[in-house]
């Protein structure tokens, strides 16, 4: 079968040109982004409940909701929140692998049992049920620099012009603005010249949705013979500032009416003035665009940017655009580096095979192989549904190595015959073929066994796994097909006969020449040890334990992680004022840490945004920034890092007197929380009283904080803020005939405010909210100009009825699966990893927390958890596969533990190389162990392969394994310095993405060099010992007879 390649090498090139093509097909239509999607599919419900404090809406809105919505089908966890700015957020994250669309239903379903449950205010501004989108492609900005155009004009053109445009883009889920100034018509109430008309603020509403409504009058004339016929229109609702003024709200006595301007300012506003946010100094407003899973990010983002780049072009004067923050200046830079890498690792991998074959027909076979199998790769991908990401990206420059490894094999096997037989390429190729096509078939096996249970683990970590382990396995088989058909095809046509005889000797034949002889001698030497090692067999075995307990030992000291996190280019900062801190307050922090900052070297812009924050959500004090650095190309130097830039940030914001702030970089994975470095959550099971639930909060971050692991330690769970409780004074209301209903909803007018209608303008619909205006809602005796009515129709201050108590309570209440709870972040010390923090953490509940409180991680932390456990088991799952194979393959069950056993040695050197570099065990080293459990068994599979076929011609055992190790030994270490070679230029990386480079690569490469120089002398000796018990249990047949065998040994 495949003499027939080696004889046709035109079926053999035109096979591998076929998988070129269809590679090149694969890699146009492939998406490109920086991770695949592994984020679980989270379910957001969102409603509002104006005027109500964070308790009313946990009661009257959230509990109906979570109890209909909890154990939704393919529920992981649920968590909400309820805030003082009366809006209400749960989120429904589901395990991995359910489809989004699908759990929105079944969310969306579970919601609408609840409905007929929830406060008629809640229902009439809607309760929206939608798939949350969870990685942000771009954050951007626009700012004006001309007096005219404030955030609120800004807000609005966005939402008017810009926002609808990206949305279209195809691929985009969903683009919003932060911020809530959308248009509104704002009228605010004066209380004293209302109760002077004896007015309340319902009777206003109920004006309102009396003279501003849609009508349907019908038309004239219709079926009744005329010849004409009229449709009756009526302006319909109110659109502009005056419509409004003149609305009549009552007729009074004389003959007059009064109308809304005379008891209220009508003003074309915002909806909500609860934040504002500038950049460098000028208004701005800022908007986040996600994408939709499975879509093109790289694709997506050059289209956003043509999109603005055209909306860009009418832009008001002044008014301009700046990109904080879009994936794909990290991806291009990290993607560009990968093909670097590759390009540098092919020159490595080149002059490595040239040194050990010297000939430069020779070198041309591994180099027509490797570009095969990876682009051919591409194909299999794109059948695969998978994207070009780092991940793929990362596990094609492993292939590398692997791929040059099969074709070296053949080459090496080839003119191994050439020179000891003397035989023509063509005849030497058939020869050689017969000797290693068996051990091609069982390295390739072997290399894809280590990686099919990878492609078996669940979750998010399962899809790393899969990404990194299919790739491979794609890229080993093709490249095993090219070794048994286009290399042997090569061969018989490039190699030259060896030439006998003196030639020329130029620079590099000298070079050969003495690299040659110096090569030979340590052949020889290297078979000479053995005698001292096959004597004192205890000395590999003790290797192979040291290795074993080297492996525990460091892996234990060694810290966790699950990526690496990467510089890219973008900084949050997160701003906490003292509870109570208006909002103004916050902003002038803001801008004064914002003339601080701006000297730092490598900021390129700072955009602040106060009255919401990210970590806490919305609330007066706090604030938040998006700070963009300056382009990789300008940040080359370690000062310039973002380390190094996030500490001179938190340096210039102790500077600051009573403002909380912290920095940290977006997430490694989109999509897993918003910050990198841990999120708990502190559940109360007791259902007792905030206050004493935020004592246990505040002991427990103090007990976290002592932790040598943990940098910092953080709640948003505050009850120091100032309120004030209503006492009603029943009794009195009754016997002035003023019902409790009418007290509130003079207040909620008054002060909460209502939203009356809706109107439309500029093709959008906006609401009219009625409010007392604001120096009338100042203080506590601001009631006293506010009027109720009683039965008799008279009018009588509110603050008769009423008392105002000073307390204090939180601004936000949180829940996680129906229990309250705290949520905390905080971020692990340098030098340990989030492993060592979640130990740490769980410790310190277990020392300090009682029966009636508990914790539970969410997002990534959560993630880490459940993935450590799987890697364990997929590990054994390797080496059973292998031994198994192995064992079908010698049909022994003994002999591949010589196989197997030399592998410790090289796992080692990959442990130890990889703590010295002060790396951490991420999922990239994981997956480079399990990489390196396939190459270390296929230097073992090479020589016991030989050495099995030398006893099986006759010689001893010992002879055997020592003639097996010395024949591979130029193969074994060409194959390996040219996989090790090839990754130096990762181990070396630096700048973007050099975190993943260097766990990737590390480990592999160390590990590989140390495994191959032990394993070179373990493995014979692990041949001679089992090969001896094998031949116990089973005799070997030699393939001569015995006499001749015996006459040979005896000369």
């Amino acid at each position: 079968m495949l003499k027939k390649f080696i004889e046709r090498p035109v079926l053999s090139t035109v096979i591998s040109i076929l998988i070129l093509i269809l590679g090149i097909l694969g890699l146009i239509s492939l998406p490109v982004t920086q991770y695949p999607d592994i984020a679980p599919s989270t379910v957001k419900i969102s409603a509002s409940y104006p005027g109500a404090n964070a308790k009313t809406v946990m009661e009257s809105v959230i509990i109906p909701i979570e109890e209909q919505v909890n154990g939704v089908e393919g529920m992981d966890y649920i968590s909400s929140t309820a805030s003082n700015n009366g809006s209400a957020s749960i989120d429904v994250v589901f395990k991995p692998g359910v489809d989004g669309d699908i759990a929105q239903v079944n969310v969306q379903n579970r919601v609408a049992r609840a409905t007929p449950l929830l406060p008629s205010e809640v229902t009439r501004s809607g309760v929206v049920t939608q798939k949350q989108q969870t990685s942000a492609l771009m954050f951007a900005s626009f700012s004006s620099t001309n007096p005219k155009y404030d955030e609120i004009y800004l807000q609005n053109y966005l939402n008017i012009n810009i926002i609808p445009a990206l949305k279209r883009v195809n691929g985009v889920g969903d683009a919003t603005v932060f911020g809530a100034m959308t248009y509104s018509m704002r009228i605010w109430l004066d209380p004293s010249r209302m109760a002077s008309y004896g007015l309340v603020p319902s009777e206003v509403s109920a004006a309102l949705s009396q003279e501003s409504l849609e009508a349907a009058a019908g038309s004239l004339g219709e079926n009744s013979g005329q010849s004409f016929q009229y449709t009756i229109t009526y302006s319909g609702r109110y659109k502009t500032e005056d419509q409004y003024r003149n609305i009549v709200i009552k007729s009074l006595p004389n003959g007059q009416v009064l109308r809304l301007k005379d008891v209220a300012n009508v003003e074309f506003g915002a909806q909500s003035y609860a934040g504002r946010s500038a950049m460098d100094g000028d208004p701005s407003a800022v908007f986040a665009v996600y994408q939709t899973p499975g879509s093109n990010a790289q694709e997506i983002i050059v289209n956003l940017r043509a999109e603005l780049e055209k909306a860009s072009k009418l832009l008001p004067e002044g008014v301009s655009y700046t990109i904080l923050m879009d994936t794909n200046t990290f991806l291009d830079a990290s993607i560009s580096k990968v093909v670097h890498t590759m390009i540098e690792a092919f020159i490595l991998v080149f002059i490595v095979v040239y040194i050990f074959l010297q000939d430069f027909r020779s070198t041309l076979v591994p180099l027509i192989a490797v570009p095969v199998s990876i682009i051919g790769t591409f194909f299999f991908l794109n059948l695969a549904g998978f994207s070009l990401n780092l991940l793929t990206l990362f596990a094609l420059v492993l292939a590398i190595g692997i791929v040059v490894d099969d074709a070296i094999v053949v080459v090496e096997a080839v003119h191994a015959r050439m020179e000891s037989h003397h035989e023509a390429p063509m005849d030497a190729t058939k020869n050689a073929m017969d000797e290693i096509s068996g051990a091609i078939v069982s390295i390739t096996l072997v290399m894809c066994a280590v990686f099919v249970p990878v492609t078996f683990i669940s979750g998010p970590t399962g899809v790393f796994y899969k990404q990194f382990g299919i790739t491979l396995i794609v890229a080993i088989l093709i490249s095993a097909l090219n070794a048994l058909t286009l290399s042997p095809a090569l061969c018989a046509l490039f190699l030259k006969p060896h030439q006998e005889g003196e030639q020329k000797r130029n620079f590099i034949q000298r070079f050969f020449d003495a690299f040659n002889a110096s090569f030979d001698r340590m052949t020889h030497k290297y078979g000479n040890s053995f005698k001292f090692l096959i004597k004192h067999k205890w000395i590999s075995f003790l290797l192979i334990i040291v290795s074993g307990l080297g492996i525990w030992g460091v892996g234990k000291m060694m810290p966790t992680g699950f990526v690496p996190t990467e510089d890219n280019g973008f900084i949050i900062g997160n701003i906490e004022l003292p509870a109570g801190a208006s909002m103004d307050r916050v902003y002038e922090v803001e801008k004064e840490f914002q003339k601080k900052i701006e000297k730092i070297p490598g900021l390129d812009k700072a955009t602040i945004i106060s009255g919401n924050s990210i970590i806490s959500g919305a609330g007066s004090n706090y604030g938040m920034m998006f700070i963009k650095l300056k382009p990789f190309e300008e940040r080359t130097t370690d000062a310039l890092s973002v380390q190094s830039i996030i500490g001179q940030l938190f340096g210039a914001a102790a500077q600051i007197p009573d403002a909380q702030m912290i920095f940290f970089q977006p997430p490694s994975i989109p999509g897993f929380g918003m910050s990198s470095g841990f999120e708990l959550k502190l559940l109360d099971k007791t259902g007792g009283d905030i206050a004493d639930f935020d004592k246990v909060a505040k002991e427990y971050i103090g007990a976290l904080m002592q932790r040598p692991e943990i940098m910092y330690a953080q709640t948003s769970l505050n009850t120091g803020f100032p309120q004030y409780e209503i006492d009603v004074n029943i009794e009195r209301a009754k016997q002035s005939g003023v019902s409790v209903s009418s007290i509130f909803s003079t207040l909620q007018g008054y002060i909460g405010g209502l939203y009356a209608a809706d109107f439309t303008r500029f093709g959008k619909q906006y609401r009219v909210y009625i409010q007392a205006s604001p120096d009338d809602r100042i203080n506590e005796t601001s009631l006293n100009k506010m009027f109720v009515k009683t039965d008799a129709g008279s009018m009588t201050p509110v603050s008769q009825f009423v008392t105002l108590k000073r307390v204090y309570g939180p601004n936000s209440v949180n829940r996680f699966n129906l229990f309250t709870s705290a949520n905390i972040t905080g971020a692990v010390k340098p030098g340990f990893s989030t492993g060592d923090a979640i130990t740490a953490i769980n410790q310190v509940s277990e020392q300090t927390l009682s029966t009636s409180y508990s914790t539970d991680f969410t997002g990534l932390t959560r993630e880490e958890i459940n993935s450590g456990s799987q890697t364990a088991m997929i590990f054994a799952l390797c080496i059973v596969f292998v031994y198994f194979i192995l064992s079908a393959q010698y049909e022994s069950y003994v002999l591949p533990f010589a196989v197997l056993l030399s592998v410790p040695c090289g796992m080692m050197g990959a442990y130890l190389s990889q703590w010295l570099a002060g790396l951490e065990n991420n999922i990239y080293f994981q997956i480079a162990l399990i990489m390196l459990v396939g190459l270390l068994a296929k230097n073992a599979i090479l020589i016991v392969e030989f050495a099995l076929q030398r006893r099986v011609h006759g010689m001893s055992i010992v002879q055997a394994a020592i003639d097996g190790a010395k024949a591979r030994l130029r193969p074994i270490l060409m194959t390996s310095f040219a996989f090790i070679l090839g990754l130096m230029p990762l181990v070396f990386a630096t700048g973007v993405s050099s975190a993943g480079n260097r766990s990737v690569a590390t480990g592999a490469a160390f590990g590989l060099l140390v495994g191959t120089i032990l394993g070179l002398f373990v493995i014979p000796v692990l041949f001679v010992v089992f090969q001896t018990l094998q031949e116990k249990v089973k005799p070997v047949k030699f393939d001569r007879p015995q006499e001749e065998i015996e006459h040979n040994n005896s000369i």
